[in-house]
């Protein structure tokens, strides 16, 4: 069975304050993206590329997620960056700016040839036309033997920026995009983390974006503010209600008096083995969130 890691929340940090990749070791979030590209001036490509190495080799982020932001392919510093992530000892490494599956073979390739361990997944960004239409095909490489594709991340300002949408109106006009991509990654069991919030001081927009991920199917959500950490964990995490109905129809159907029944009547309410299999679903997030309370060490 695949590990369920939660991704509620999943911070870009910019790779070149060493500041604030001391302070990510103290936050609540899932995950942290250790950015390589759009945080980072051209000038300072090199140090913070650096920097990032070394902070990375040196841990002390606990159970969080570390995942390396490198520049595209097509710029400058793209080979070098997932040279020098290759074996940094990285969660995953995410690739911006993907238009297709070439894209990760292509950094699949260079990833090995710099000797990466065949376990080291890669995160893909969808922010582009073309890489919202080829997302099935994208998420094809995550049947990939060695440095998978593991999860969609979605570049909602780029995408915008592209298309020339707006994300007003509670992006009713990305909506279908966000959906496709969804659809895309689920058909190659993969997670989808959705775009940012702009607005760092409206936390009751941020929620309802949250929710609306939530919603769409999201896993979680890219942030820029560690403010913003609480209410995408909150909106994120299975509420007790959830999780306590959870271990009641999987209790259900482990009774010895339920064996090889596909239908049960529990609580009142109708349950079938596909609401069974949501629910340990459920649970596994739930218990992966609670073991996540760990101190960091």
């Amino acid at each position: 069975m695949t590990t369920i890691r939660p991704r509620r929340s999943v911070l870009y940090m910019p790779a070149s304050n060493a500041r604030a990749l001391e302070k990510a070791k103290t936050l609540d979030a899932d995950a942290l993206i250790f950015d390589l590209e759009d945080a980072v001036a051209p000038e300072a490509k090199d140090a913070a590329r650096a920097q990032a190495m070394d902070t990375v080799a040196a841990r002390g982020y606990g159970a969080r997620e570390i995942i390396i932001r490198v520049n595209a392919l097509t710029s400058p510093w793209g080979e070098a960056d997932i040279k020098a992530a290759a074996t940094a000892g990285a969660d995953a490494i995410l690739l911006p700016k993907v238009q297709s599956a070439t894209d990760i073979a292509t950094a699949r390739g260079l990833l090995q040839a710099a000797g990466a361990p065949a376990s080291l997944p890669i995160w893909a960004m969808v922010e582009t036309p073309l890489g919202v239409i080829s997302a099935p095909s994208i998420a094809s490489e995550s049947a990939a033997p060695s440095n998978p594709l593991a999860v969609f991340v979605l570049g909602t300002n780029d995408l915008a920026k592209e298309t020339r949408a707006s994300l007003m109106g509670a992006r009713s006009a990305m909506k279908s995009w966000l959906s496709a991509c969804v659809l895309a990654a689920r058909a190659h069991n993969m997670d989808v983390i959705d775009g940012v919030f702009n607005d760092i001081e409206d936390l009751d927009g941020l929620r309802a974006e949250c929710i609306q991920g939530r919603l769409l199917g999201m896993d979680g959500k890219t942030l820029i503010h560690p403010a913003q950490i609480a209410p995408c964990n909150e909106v994120f995490s299975p509420s007790e209600e959830e999780v306590a109905w959870s271990r009641t129809v999987i209790a259900a159907f482990a009774a010895p008096e339920n064996a090889g029944k596909g239908a049960l009547k529990v609580e009142g309410r109708m349950v079938e083995l596909l609401h069974a299999e949501v629910a340990k679903r459920v649970v596994a997030i739930a218990d992966a969130i609670e073991a996540r309370k760990t101190p960091v060490e």
